[in-house]
């Protein structure tokens, strides 16, 4: 797998889930903040979103926004003010109210709305450094793969067909793995648009992701590359800020900490796909990472995800 694919993965739990409203006139409703990341298509119409605490940001037919930390906020047909934003409907309520003609009226605004669950516990950097909201205007060839995705979904949700149920949550995967992909593509500021387009730091970074187990060394991770050693050691560690050895290790107990709570795996299966000779090694280090030994931490995990299925 690829970094950015890795980072996914290790906060990503359960299938997103999405609604898809129509609606029409004045209107107002509020998204309360989410243990996750939230995300709007608008499919038709234009709309307003309102963060808590942003500027309010206009979005139009074919925009796509993404809210990566679950960011509180506002939809409304237009920049309402202060006091129309404390009289917004509860987007629950909002969503699942057939009552209103309007709300399936021809013509208006169209939005797919939705949640990715998110496990914030171990989070990548990259993940924890996107901006609060992702706004992904749609501009005439600009990013033709998250056109297409939304498209599909814009398709498959118009007239749900033999097999939706698999395609929607696999399109909805897609759409958030291209919305990050093109906001690193837009010249996002921060380090890790950065780092995976550095040649020696992005290699670096695939070799370990690649194989988390090998037996890594500074010296064979840099003849890997193909530079010297001080050379690895320096673009490395000024881009990401550890040194290749200490991310290696940091990746390698969250990529355990990942499996622990998506998998069944016995300790030892685990320890030997993440580069540790003995669960015992595995345990000692996971503990100093992370608070906790393997054992309590998958019980711990088990339970938050009991309570919110």
């Amino acid at each position: 797998m690829d970094v950015l694919s890795d980072a996914i993965a290790a906060v990503r739990v359960g299938q997103p889930s999405s609604n898809r409203v129509r609606v029409s006139g004045t209107w107002c409703t509020r998204l309360a903040p989410y243990e996750g990341a939230g995300f709007h298509v608008v499919l038709k119409g234009t709309c307003w979103l309102l963060p808590d605490g942003g500027a309010p940001v206009p979005l139009g037919t074919g925009d796509a926004v993404l809210l990566p930390h679950g960011t509180g906020h506002v939809l409304a047909d237009s920049a309402a003010d202060a006091a129309a934003v404390r009289r917004a409907v509860p987007f629950e309520r909002w969503a699942g109210d057939e009552g209103p003609d309007e709300r399936t009226a021809y013509g208006g605004v169209e939005l797919l709305c939705g949640k990715y669950r998110l496990d914030r516990s171990h989070a990548h950097p990259l993940m924890a450094e996107l901006p609060e909201a992702v706004h992904l205007p749609n501009r005439v060839g600009s990013h033709p793969e998250l056109r297409a995705a939304i498209d599909l979904l814009g398709r498959e949700l118009e007239a749900r067909r033999p097999g939706s149920g698999t395609v929607v949550p696999s399109l909805l995967d897609l759409l958030f793995v291209y919305m990050i992909r093109s906001w690193m593509a837009e010249g996002a500021t921060g380090a890790w648009p950065a780092v995976l387009t550095d040649p020696v730091t992005a290699a670096a970074l695939r070799a370990l992701h690649a194989d988390p187990a090998a037996a890594w060394t500074n010296d064979r991770l840099a003849t890997e590359v193909g530079v010297s050693r001080p050379t690895l050691a320096r673009r490395f560690t000024g881009l990401v800020g550890r040194a290749p050895m200490t991310y290696l290790t940091w990746w390698r107990l969250t990529l355990a900490a990942t499996l622990l709570r998506d998998t069944e795996e016995p300790l030892a299966a685990i320890a030997r796909r993440v580069g540790y000779g003995t669960p015992y090694a595995l345990s000692h280090a996971f503990k100093r990472e992370f608070g906790a030994t393997p054992g309590r931490f998958r019980a711990e995990v088990q339970s938050r995800q009991g309570a919110t299925a």
